[in-house]
């Protein structure tokens, strides 16, 4: 089966998924759009990373059979043009979560201790040579009431460390969890009593631009925002005042309304914010459990068997 990876792997990933049995795989950068067009007319299998899926691309695609997402929102992809086809999408719920959980712990500590402007202002030589006042807005992550806005794989591995650290759990869900770390808060409870408030929800109709201007003003005075789910759940110019302001004290954000992010974003300028560029999911663990999956739902296709993850 002819199987499209729609991702610049590098050389260590491609040999070992040229290595996977039973594949006739094609590596595509996602960035060469030309490459994409001239292969998607024999293409059988998409691996979709993040480069969107249009319907242009999916009517382009005559043989298509299976776009596999690489990891678990599929809101980069036109599900709509896949299903009227008859073109089934799968996704890999869990393979990414132990990745996206330490960056988000890796952004909560950055943000409080602004470690992207100790990084510039050291390689700069100026690292001894910083304002009095910064030092009050410095904090540890420990006896901080941290918020999750949502509570699914990704927040289950994150909260038992979080608590370890010394922090207060609260979450919100459509439903209390039972064998969550924490306490259960409606949206709004939450935001007036987190004093750092991640997300964890997938970007829907319903969730886009959930924190907006009135979410952030019901957010504490000097809380930190970060967000390692999709950017289009925040109000990117609502954030950037209230960061600007002092509303807020600091975000850490992975994730960016519109992707790849532009240089010359207002997030970017402000010294209170450190940013990633949606690599929250991206290790060697990732790939080695998400692909496993990915080789194993081509055999289930070529086989007739029921795909694992499907999700349209």
């Amino acid at each position: 089966m002819k199987v499209l990876l729609h991702y610049a792997a590098g050389p260590g990933l491609a040999a070992r998924l040229r290595a996977l049995p039973g594949l006739d795989l094609s590596i595509c950068a996602d960035a060469d759009e030309a490459g994409f067009a001239a292969a998607l007319p024999t293409t059988e299998a998409i691996w979709h990373v993040l480069r969107p899926l249009t319907a242009a691309h999916i009517a382009a695609a005559p043989k298509l059979r299976l776009i596999q997402k690489i990891g678990v929102g599929v809101n980069t992809i036109d599900v709509d043009a896949a299903r009227a086809r008859g073109i089934a999408v799968c996704n890999l719920p869990g393979t990414n979560a132990r990745a996206v959980a330490e960056l988000t712990l890796l952004l909560m500590l950055g943000a409080l201790r602004r470690v992207a402007h100790f990084d510039a202002e050291t390689r700069a030589g100026r690292g001894w040579a910083q304002p009095p006042a910064l030092q009050d807005s410095l904090f540890e992550l420990g006896g901080r009431t941290v918020g999750l806005i949502g509570y699914g794989a990704i927040p289950a591995l994150l909260a038992p460390v979080l608590a370890a650290m010394g922090c207060r759990l609260i979450y919100t869900a459509r439903t209390p969890k039972p064998d969550a770390e924490g306490s259960y808060r409606t949206l709004a409870g939450l935001l007036s009593d987190a004093d750092i408030v991640s997300l964890h929800i997938p970007e829907t109709p319903e969730t886009r631009g959930l924190i907006d201007a009135g979410a952030i003003a019901r957010m504490k005075k000097g809380a930190v925002l970060v967000n390692t789910a999709r950017g289009g759940l925040v109000d990117q110019v609502a954030l950037a005042e209230a960061l600007r302001s002092g509303h807020l004290g600091a975000a850490g954000l992975d994730v960016f309304a519109h992707e790849p992010a532009d240089p010359s974003d207002p997030l970017f300028a402000l010294p209170n914010v450190v940013v990633t560029p949606h690599v929250g999911w991206l290790t060697t663990g990732t790939f080695d459990r998400s692909f496993a999956i990915a080789a194993d739902n081509i055999r289930r296709l070529g086989a007739g068997e029921p795909l694992l993850h499907r999700v349209a």
